[in-house]
């Protein structure tokens, strides 16, 4: 596409109302963000399944939440 091509449409899309610009640019956004969101979600079930496999084998112990939220309030407590 050429610059003139690309300038033409900028222009077109800042003469529309303000809602309709900020719906051209999420759109645009959003088109730009698809392959980083694809990359983070497979970052993500990496991260799981090596996590998953780490507890399976043994290699990590799970803590209750009540006792992770207690130490998290005991801390809080002992910087004040």
């Amino acid at each position: 596409m050429s610059t003139n091509t690309v300038d033409r449409i900028i222009d077109q899309a800042l003469q529309q109302p303000e809602r309709e610009r900020a719906r051209i640019a999420e759109t645009l956004i959003s088109s730009l963000d698809q392959k980083a969101d694809m990359d983070v979600e497979l970052a993500w079930q990496k991260e799981t399944g090596k996590r998953l496999r780490e507890i399976d084998s043994g290699a990590v112990e799970c803590i209750p939440w009540e006792n992770v939220r207690r130490k998290l309030y005991e801390n809080a407590g002992a910087q004040d």
